[in-house]
């Protein structure tokens, strides 16, 4: 499932189930937390409202409705101003609890759950969160006016029935075991708001609306493209929820945008914005210090996290010709230098993907199982051998092995998809040379890039990169205009629908799917089919980890790297209660933050 998701509260005896409605709702029928609970434990009591916090972005926003596919909206908004029915537990690996729905029923056939809402649930503007809301709200999602990843996502939720004032139903198609953890997850948008204004309108002045959410700020000050602040409603409706006590503390976060990573790092050092998430090795090992650092107004520090780290790498799009046999994507994996890029420029703080669900335990290892089999056998015919010989392994330039070595069998590869050596490059048989681009959003990328092209270069491959403005690449990234890119394919702690948008047929050509190698694959949709509809964690762990195997010996990416810690950097005004969650983002993390302004202030 999508981010922290989790499946639903299942009560097993000797006679058919029976699934009572509940606060919450898990994978295994165990909850941390009781009906009575007051907070989560990775919250605080001594948390304190107040204060201000400012962060940053890269880029740049055009549009206020963070649910429709055209242009971009600010950071922040979906989780500042909007909700869900439920929201995830960061210490349970699936877990939700119920925020605009007091109350989550899932009927004894799995064909449909019934949500209750909480007759305190309001909008900013005072106006109650009604079932109507909801209906809209997934109509709109699934609808063409949305942002395509919705209807992927929802696919298998045929319908919204209204049953009263209070209670809504969803109908599902088919039963899958998350199918109504995906129903919480559903975005609840003013109807009112949204018939006013339009849902996708193409008028630039509608587009730049404030929206009205039910959340717990409210936007404040657009300054279109540069910043924007959003200010903490007085009057949240959900303050005194046991799901919302301890958080969103700041009175106001300010979001400045910049153009560029260097520039942004400087401006932090500078005082200019409070917290910052480093994902770049050489200015998390070398580039955090002057006089904020030496004064102790600056902090960074490492957090340990739990979280599936999936994969990055280098995605090869093969809705391009040069890019549609495999062993060419094989032999451009084997020119990569995984160890001399991460002793030499990453300062040896990072481990290499090893799969497709890396840092969990849905990751393949050895030579398939059982469960796996099962899934595979069907294929064989069709599948690479190593699917079922060899363990996921990346290349490795650690001796014995070397990069010569690596290169030669990189060149074997190449020859047999028919590229032979001609004056100095590598051509097919149609005198067509081996020539493509690699598209980039950050310029501290280009220095992993330069050794890695001068590799390609070694073969005959005529490689380039380029950097490019964050908005231009997001909507190249959109439209699949691109030959190779730096993604990430982030995991949940329990895969499910989102995984049709990253390697299912359907989203192989719908554009602003995460299906960004293109892969349209009845093996792989199989794979994909035999996830989302697991019954069981066995199930699951094994239709993973076949995909897993599928997709590595597909060499859809170069695989790059993962750190099992988060990298902050932050003013020392902020306060963080004693305990961590396990599985979270640095911005759900700094959620749980206060000012220490606001406690000398006694606010």
């Amino acid at each position: 499932m999508k981010h922290f998701v989790c499946i639903g509260l299942l009560v097993f005896f000797f006679f058919p189930v029976q699934v009572f409605g509940a606060h919450g709702i898990s994978i295994d029928g165990k909850l941390k937390y009781p009906p009575d609970f007051t907070r989560f434990d990775y919250v605080s009591p001594d948390a304190v409202k107040g204060g201000k916090l400012t962060m940053h972005d890269l880029g740049s926003f055009d549009k206020m409705n963070p649910f429709t596919l055209k242009g971009q909206e600010p950071a922040g908004l979906t989780a500042f101003v909007f909700e869900t029915l439920a929201i995830s537990s960061l210490d349970e690996p699936f877990a939700e609890y119920g925020l605009l729905a007091k109350d989550i029923e899932l009927a004894e056939d799995r064909m449909s759950v019934t949500f209750t809402l909480n007759e305190l649930a309001r909008f900013s503007d005072g106006s109650p969160v009604t079932v109507e809301d909801v209906k809209y709200s997934l109509e709109k999602l699934k609808s063409n006016d949305a942002h395509p990843q919705y209807q992927i996502y929802m696919k298998d939720i045929t319908e919204a029935e209204i049953l009263d004032k209070n209670r809504i139903r969803f109908h599902f198609a088919r039963t899958n075991r998350e199918l109504h953890m995906i129903a919480a997850q559903l975005p609840v948008v003013s109807k009112a708001f949204y018939e006013k204004h339009g849902f996708n309108s193409d008028s630039a002045a509608e587009s730049i609306t404030p929206p009205i959410g039910s959340g717990p700020y409210i936007v404040d000050k657009i300054v279109p493209g540069k910043s924007i602040t959003y200010r903490r409603n007085p009057d949240y409706w959900a303050k005194d929820l046991p799901v919302r006590t301890g958080m969103y503390n700041f009175d106001t976060i300010t979001i400045d945008y910049y153009r560029d990573q260097i520039v942004s790092l400087e401006a932090f050092k500078a005082g200019e914005f409070d917290f910052m998430s480093v994902n770049i090795a050489k200015q998390w090992a070398r580039d955090l210090d002057g006089k904020l650092f030496d004064s102790g107004k600056l902090i960074k520090e490492l957090f340990p996290h739990k979280n599936n780290a999936g994969m990055q790498g280098f995605v090869f799009n093969t809705r391009k010709s040069l890019f549609e046999d495999s062993r060419v994507r094989e032999a451009l994996g084997l020119a990569f230098d995984f160890q001399w890029t991460n002793k030499t420029l990453f300062f040896d703080q990072y481990t290499r993907n090893n799969s497709y669900f890396s840092n969990s335990i849905l990751a393949a290892t050895g030579l398939p199982g059982k469960g796996e089999l099962e899934l595979l056998e069907p294929f064989r015919d069709s599948l690479p051998p190593e699917v079922f010989a060899k363990p996921l392994e990346p290349p490795t330039t650690e001796p014995p092995s070397s990069l010569r070595k690596n290169l030669r069998q990189a060149k074997k590869l190449l020859n047999e998809a028919g590229w032979e050596a001609k004056n100095g490059g590598l051509v097919n048989e149609k005198g067509e040379s081996f020539s493509f681009e690699i598209l980039l959003v950050s310029p501290s990328f280009e220095r992993v890039m330069a050794p890695y092209v001068q590799n390609l270069e070694k073969l005959g491959i005529k490689a380039t990169y380029r950097t490019i403005d964050t908005a231009l690449y997001v909507d190249r990234m959109k439209n699949f205009d691109f030959d190779m890119m730096v993604s990430v394919f982030g995991q949940s702690q329990s895969p499910g629908n989102e995984q049709r948008s990253y390697w299912h047929s359907s989203s192989a050509d719908q554009k602003g799917s995460r299906n960004l190698a293109g892969i349209a694959d009845p093996v792989v949709d199989s794979l994909v089919d035999a996830i989302i509809y697991a019954t069981t964690q066995e199930e699951l762990t094994s239709a993973c980890r076949a995909l897993d195997r599928v997709l590595w010996y597909g060499y859809y990416v170069v695989p790059n790297w993962y750190l099992a810690s988060h990298r902050l950097a932050y003013s020392s005004r902020f306060r963080q209660p004693e305990t961590l969650p396990l599985y979270y983002s640095p911005d759900q993390l700094l959620m749980t933050w206060w000012d220490s302004s606001a406690e000398k202030s006694g606010e």
